[in-house]
């Protein structure tokens, strides 16, 4: 009898194994299909906003430019109050069928919070509205970017696939994370960029287990890309000469320059979305009224600035081809700053990477052409210090600078860049952190009520609630207005403060809408014992 029982403890050991071997193949499967359909989904994209910048300014977003200008003042302001009519046609239709809550649109931001705080669970159809609202955002003029709404897309296309599949929420997670590797990997033609990204911002999880379907789902959405758009860099940078070994310390003198700045687009967005957002609410002004305003002023920049406009890849080309003087390098820092932090604080759709890129290569350039005039043949030309800018204010905006100096390699295709640009990259985003405490993505989190910055134990302290792990019990009989009690909505954080401050083994539970009727009891050792099984479970995610 014994014996067969030990036979049968193996054979279900053996089987266990088998499936566990079939789950990560499963995985893996699903991250190659993900990273494919991720890829058209980035590519579709990336076609809306060509045929909306071509009706708005008569050329494709990489020349819009050249389109607004050709177009003249009388018509080239109009485009974005019109792009932002029909922006806010799109958040009263998402709005009223609740496709997106709010009236607003969504970004990386929310896919971190659907993997931190959610079950990694993205709605296909407020996937595909805050995709239209961001395609029709940039053609139209919006100064902003498509990494994040394309991350979002990629993200809501991995959750779709994976919906009925029966994956576990660790393995949803590491898809969910494919989505939006897959995603960086299509949009920049940058697949290493892809996987770093996702892991050091999405999922914050460099695990064995992780890394793999990631790395598959990438590298499945640049042969993708790369069947249907080419393989080569997003820009072309013009020789540079040679680089002198003064111009590292340099470098660290631009990254702090690039930190100050990220600090000035990060605060100026944050203050200025808050502002807006009180104005309106103060003189009754609907939320739907404030893309076409946003519009109106953008546009009457634009109109002098075309630089301002869209995404601004080609404006990056100018800065590196020298085709702007200092003066006005310096004025459309500034300008694209204020069109940037306009543009989102107004409703409109876009991301922050590729602004951060364009105004990190305005200000490398005008920094190199400062030492040029100054340092003639002593330093490198500008153009190296206008990759190196893109990089330092990219990654300082996104409190990411390991994949943002990737992305910079892969874009440029520049690998001579790299000590001058790894160190400006960490000074920057050091200056950036000291001054603000968190990046453009942990801001837009606190507004949601969770702080992200403390890390995991931090998370888990926020998402579970004391009607996950109270003992549950029949309403009972009504509590004096005087007794001590916890509700069922408060965080396990709140809940665990709450008893230590008043020295209870544990509390009684009711709900917000009826104060006084008990429905439960949360003791300190359930709380206490549930914390360490959500750390217990955190650290084997992070470390297998």
């Amino acid at each position: 009898m014994t014996r067969n029982v030990a036979r049968l403890l193996i054979t279900l050991r053996k089987l266990r194994r088998r499936m566990e071997r079939f789950d990560v193949m499963r995985v893996w499967f699903f991250a190659v299909v993900i990273g494919a359909a991720a890829a058209y989904g980035v590519i579709g994209f990336r076609w809306a906003i060509d045929k909306i910048s071509l009706i708005a300014f008569g050329a494709t977003e990489a020349g819009v430019i050249s389109g607004a200008s050709s177009l003249g003042f009388s018509r080239a302001w109009l485009a974005p109050i019109i792009g932002g009519l029909v922006v806010s046609l799109i958040l009263y239709l998402a709005d009223r069928f609740k496709w997106l809550t709010g009236g607003r649109g969504q970004g990386i931001a929310d896919v971190i919070e659907a993997r931190a705080v959610g079950d990694s669970r993205i709605s296909l159809r407020a996937g595909l509205a805050a995709a239209t609202v961001s395609a029709v955002s940039l053609g139209a003029g919006a100064s902003a970017g498509r990494e994040g709404p394309a991350v979002h897309l990629g993200a809501t296309i991995a959750s779709f696939l994976d919906r009925h599949m029966g994956f576990n929420a660790k393995q949803r997670r590491t898809l969910l994370g494919c989505g939006a590797a897959a995603a960086v990997s299509a949009s920049f033609n940058a697949p290493i960029a892809g996987v770093l990204f996702a892991l050091e911002v999405i999922l914050g999880n460099y695990a064995l287990s992780v890394f793999g379907p990631i790395a598959a789902a990438s590298v499945s959405a640049a042969i993708v890309t790369r069947i249907h758009l080419g393989d080569f860099p997003a820009f072309a940078p013009p020789e540079y000469g040679l680089v002198h070994t003064i111009d590292v310390p340099l470098a660290a003198g631009l990254g702090i320059i690039c930190g100050l700045v990220a600090t000035m687009f990060l605060l100026s967005t944050e203050r200025l979305t808050i502002g807006v957002r009180e104005k309106a609410q103060k003189f009754g002004i609907s939320y739907l009224l404030l893309p076409p305003i946003g519009g109106l002023i953008v546009g009457l920049m634009g109109a002098f600035f075309p630089e301002i406009f869209g995404v601004g890849y080609e404006a990056v080309t100018n800065a590196l081809n020298g085709q702007y003087t200092i003066i006005l390098l310096i004025v459309l820092v500034f300008m694209k700053c204020a069109a940037t932090a306009i543009t989102l604080s107004c409703r409109f759709g876009g991301g922050v990477f590729s602004p951060g890129l364009v105004i990190g290569a305005f200000v490398g350039a005008a920094f190199g052409g400062i030492l040029g005039q100054a340092f003639p043949e002593a330093t490198a030309s500008p153009v190296y210090y206008a990759m190196i800018g893109m990089g330092a204010v990219g990654g300082a905006i996104l409190g990411a600078p390991i994949s943002t100096t990737l992305i910079v390699f892969e874009l440029t295709g520049e690998y001579g860049i790299t000590l001058s640009l790894m160190l400006a990259v960490a000074i920057a985003t050091l200056v950036t952190q000291w001054i603000c405490k968190r990046s453009f993505f942990h801001w837009q989190l606190s507004r949601r009520g969770y702080d992200l910055s403390e890390g995991p134990h931090g998370v888990i302290l926020q998402t579970i609630r004391v009607r996950d792990v109270m003992e549950k019990m029949p309403p009972g009989a009504p509590l004096s207005k005087e007794a001590d009690r916890l509700e069922t909505w408060q965080s396990l954080g709140e809940a665990l403060a709450q008893l230590n401050d008043v020295s209870e083994h544990g509390l009684p539970v009711v709900r917000r809408s009826e104060n006084d009727v008990v429905v439960g009891y949360l003791s300190r050792v359930k709380a206490l014992a549930a914390y360490n099984r959500a750390l217990i479970d955190q650290n084997i995610e992070h470390h297998t």
